[in-house]
């Protein structure tokens, strides 16, 4: 019994926080040990990254949610980076068990290795820096290149590649959401933070060694950039033009449907309100300049795809090859007809809603061929029924495309990039590479309800911080007036002696210029 006080005792006076926290701590210590003993390197090293990319990356969501009205953004974000971290040994073990290492990222890790090794051991101010990597530097020896560099600064962990690729595809998220806050204001920013931090497709498959992470992230620095040149703010050049540098290594193509959204946006900018005299001119210049980078993308993806026509050719050829090179293995969406390898498409406008459907909806759960097929499924139908739900939201998008050129901007770039990938005819390939539009297809649905269409907020209840216009924070109210109508509806009248209440008014929004 004395012993049962004691340990009552001791309970009651201990600090749990703390005592979880030294709980983790050491277990986490001998996790680390154990591995170290049983497991090589390649293993354990991951131990050592993912702590580390915690404690640099939290600082940064830090001061990014200090500049966001509401203080459970911080706890989101957090919560979104350990989840995508989280995502990458699942999608590790997809490689290397379920598919027995029969995946893009063995080369990558392997090829990355060498190079961190020559880069361990040779000095770029050497006069015998040279290394061949057997291929040419677009595309995948691009790839090889970033992985190397990542290994000469972890070491080369094939789970801590894993990892760090997945921290990059993170980022990557996090500049989308950005890019909505500052071009959108009025959207519907915590729906969208919602939806591009934990879809389950942009958890997981930007999340290996390989393209999809980095084209992530380089596809998040370009709209970040794209939306700070909507809104008229500095810098945003410098992200356009890193963000594209790095896309077109990797997918110029992509890069091409990119530079045509902002094109058209730009074109569709809002004027401001006093516009001096040069301002018609440099919006002129603008636009040829960005038209003249889509012409010379066309030509490096021409460059990039061996193709010999121009044009209209040089695209046809493209396309051809894109369907020639998916119409294998076991999840093959249109079989191909006749002697021909490759199923027939057509370049017609008027296919344009059955690409949409395809790439962004398929495959339906009755084409899964496997496990894996059928949970992407699941996925792309809870999508469809969003979309349907949405439609008072979407009725709304033909306004905003010509209000709102970010809009402008998000469905340009879907519609090409349908229209483009819809030759994809392996679901498998599909699904991973549908990772590249989701977040500006996710926008269409952060568009704000139609004024008759949004909820009646209940009596007592607090309109959300985060629809407040910039600059309107202010302290955190105690409480709103409650309006008499709904006081009376609830039963209740506000008192003579009552305190008056301060609020904000709550209208669509929730950005800070930054």
């Amino acid at each position: 019994m004395a012993a049962l006080a004691a340990a009552a005792s001791f309970a009651r006076r201990a600090h749990w926080p703390t005592a979880v926290a030294f709980s983790l701590v050491a277990g986490y210590v001998t996790v680390f040990v154990l591995a170290m003993v049983h497991t090589g390197y390649d293993t354990w090293g991951a131990l050592l990254v993912l702590p580390a990319l915690m404690a640099i990356g939290t600082p940064i969501l830090s001061r990014v949610a200090a500049a966001n009205p509401e203080k459970d953004v911080f706890r989101l974000l957090m919560l979104a980076m350990a989840l995508k971290l989280l995502c990458a040994f699942p999608r590790y073990l997809m490689a290397f068990v379920l598919y027995g290492g029969a995946a893009d990222a063995k080369m990558y890790h392997e090829r990355g290795s060498e190079l961190a090794l020559f880069l361990d051991t040779h000095s770029p101010l050497s006069g015998a820096f040279h290394y061949d990597l057997g291929m040419k530097v677009a595309g995948t020896g691009f790839v090889i290149i970033v992985t190397g560099v990542v290994y000469a600064i972890t070491g080369p962990s094939l789970v801590g590649g894993f990892l760090v690729f997945s921290w990059f595809g993170f980022w990557g998220l996090l500049l989308f959401w950005r890019a909505l806050q500052i071009a959108f204001p009025e959207a519907d920013s915590r729906r969208y933070a919602k939806l591009v931090f934990f879809l389950p497709s942009l958890l997981f498959w930007p999340s290996s060694i390989g393209k999809d992470a980095w084209m992530m992230l380089c596809l998040g620095v370009t709209t970040y950039g794209v939306a700070r040149l909507l809104d008229r703010r500095f810098g945003a050049f410098a992200c356009i033009a890193l963000g594209s540098l790095g896309t077109a290594m990797v997918r110029p193509h992509v890069t091409v449907l990119a530079g045509a959204g902002l094109t058209v946006a730009y074109v569709l900018r809002r004027r401001p309100r006093q516009v001096s005299a040069l301002g018609p001119l440099r919006t002129v210049l603008t636009v040829v300049v960005l038209g003249v980078m889509v012409m010379l993308m066309l030509q490096q993806v021409s460059t990039f795809f061996g193709t010999t026509g121009t044009g209209g050719d040089s695209v046809n050829q493209v396309l051809s090859e894109t369907s020639r090179r998916t119409s294998q293995g076991g999840s093959v969406i249109n079989q191909p007809t006749g002697d021909d390898d490759s199923p027939q498409f057509s370049l017609n406008p008027a296919g344009l809603p059955v690409a949409v459907v395809s790439v962004l909806f398929r495959p339906f759960p009755f084409e899964a061929s496997n496990v894996q097929n059928l949970v992407q499924s699941v996925e792309c139908f809870a999508l469809l029924v969003m979309f349907v739900r949405s439609w008072p939201r979407l009725s709304r998008l033909p306004r905003l495309f010509v209000n709102r050129s970010y809009v402008a901007f998000a469905i340009v770039y879907t519609l090409l990039f349908c229209w483009a990938f819809s030759t994809i005819n392996n679901m498998g390939i599909l699904s991973r590479e549908r990772v590249q539009v989701l977040p500006l297809v996710l926008v269409l649905l952060a568009v704000p309800r139609p004024e008759g269409d949004r909820p009646k907020l209940r009596a007592h209840s607090r309109p959300p911080l985060w629809r407040v216009q910039p600059g309107q924070w202010g302290e955190r109210a105690a409480a709103l007036p409650v309006p008499a109508g709904a006081a009376a509806q609830a039963g209740t009248e506000p008192g003579p002696g009552s305190a008056p209440r301060s609020g904000t008014t709550p209208t669509q929004g929730g950005s800070t210029r930054s």
